[in-house]
């Protein structure tokens, strides 16, 4: 009985540490996330967030990467000014793929 009572106690101490590092994990997220909001609200106009806000909803992994290269940016220094929509553009459209062309001819 006594072994059963301190099987069954193991059990729940592992599950409550499981889920505890699950909260601490996902803190750590959340605060890296705000932080990178700050910098982003830093270095770009209202324009231009609200631009990737909107690309984020269909691209996130292409938004994720650019503001990884503009934090970057900042953080070295090469960011003088905010980024407005018209750079943020031209941002974008270096970093997405070409689209082709594709022309069926028929014969």
């Amino acid at each position: 009985m006594d072994d059963e009572l301190e099987a069954i106690r193991r059990r729940r101490l592992d599950e409550l540490q499981r889920q505890q590092m699950q909260v601490d994990e996902h803190d750590q997220m959340a605060e890296l996330e705000a932080q990178k909001q700050l910098v982003m609200r830093q270095i770009l106009t209202p324009e231009a967030r609200e631009r990737l806000n909107r690309l984020k909803m269909t691209r996130a992994d292409l938004v994720n990467q650019i503001e990884s290269q503009l934090i970057l940016l900042a953080k070295s220094g090469r960011v003088r000014g905010k980024i407005d929509d018209a750079q943020l553009k031209k941002l974008l459209s270096k970093a997405m793929p070409r689209k082709r062309d594709i022309q069926i001819t028929r014969r």
